[in-house]
């Protein structure tokens, strides 16, 4: 049997962010389908389905060795450890499974080419003079993650007309939304488009609209407008595909250079070679089969097959 694709997400307590991880499940099953390959799609925590019901789906469908594709953007610690270890409770259940582990979706020209289109979207015509794009990544603890957004918004910029492109986060790192505006007003933007830089709806993308709207009131001689998340569409299934197909057959090499698990750096100490551990699902079925919170299996960065 071909291994089938089986997408893993964070999740959400917002509904519509959940409805449309669930809608581009289908769109990935109807895809593939056609393919002869199975497609399931489940959260670590906050949200059903959850990844012990889309493993279980597919292993009672017969398959033992899973392709996983996390479904987040940058290599923080949902990718590295979180995902990963939710992944091997599954194989400690049921030892006859195993898993390969694919990258993050980002950073990738699809995504830079989705954004772009969607800050085309909020203007409504060519970039004109003095017109900023502010991408706004979720933010993280892990000093990697938050460097790639930096990274995104760079590649974002390059070969456009936007005068600048300029990063913020919306939770857990600097600058801030209404930091991130405020330096762009101070280099000279007098039009700012604020990208949210996710998936999917959710808590932390509608707090990056209400945080700009709140901007753009207390700072009216400057135009302020919100362009939509990166969405349930083809080119991003276009992308999963990629990633499937190249965990499947390939060499995967997540970042390790700059890795908080792996190298000692300045203020995240602590990080260096901490365990990962399976975040806590209250619809898994872990509090009561003694494998749910005492399995670390060290950081594997999520490159290897489970159980090796």
């Amino acid at each position: 049997m071909t291994p089938p694709l089986m997408m893993v997400g964070h999740g959400t307590v917002d509904a519509t962010g959940v409805a449309e991880f669930v809608a581009f499940t289908e769109r990935l099953r109807r895809r593939l389908g056609a393919r002869g390959i199975d497609v399931d799609g489940g959260f670590i925590e906050l949200a059903k389905p959850t990844v012990h019901e889309a493993w279980e789906r597919l292993a009672a469908l017969g398959h033992t060795d899973m392709t996983a594709v996390p479904m987040v953007l940058v290599g923080a610690g949902h990718a590295k450890g979180d995902i990963p270890a939710a992944l091997q409770r599954e194989v400690v259940r049921d030892p006859a499974t195993s898993y390969v582990f694919g990258r993050p979706l980002g950073p990738h020209p699809v995504l830079q080419e989705l954004l772009d289109a969607r800050v085309r979207a909020a203007l409504g015509e060519t970039p004109a003079d003095g017109t900023a794009v502010l991408l706004v990544g979720r933010g993280s603890t892990d000093p990697d993650a938050n460097a790639e957004v930096c990274k995104v918004a760079r590649l974002l910029q390059e070969g456009r007309q936007y005068d600048f492109v300029e990063p913020a986060f919306v939770s857990l790192a600097r600058p801030d939304v209404a930091t991130g505006l405020d330096r762009c007003r101070a280099l000279g933007a007098r039009r700012v488009v604020v990208a949210p830089y996710f998936l999917f709806d959710g808590v932390l993308p509608r707090r990056v609209i209400d945080q700009s709207t709140a901007f753009a009131a207390d700072h009216p001689a400057m135009d302020v407008r919100v362009a939509g998340y990166l969405g349930d569409c083809d080119e991003l299934a276009d992308l999963v595909v990629e990633r499937y197909e190249e965990a499947l057959h390939g060499d995967i090499r997540m970042n390790c250079d700059t890795c908080a698990y792996r190298v000692l750096l300045p203020g995240f100490e602590d990080k260096l070679g901490a365990p990962q551990t399976p975040h806590h699902h209250p619809d898994d079925p872990a509090h009561g089969d003694g494998h749910g919170h005492g399995h670390g299996h060290g950081h594997a960065h999520g490159h290897a097959v489970a159980g090796e």
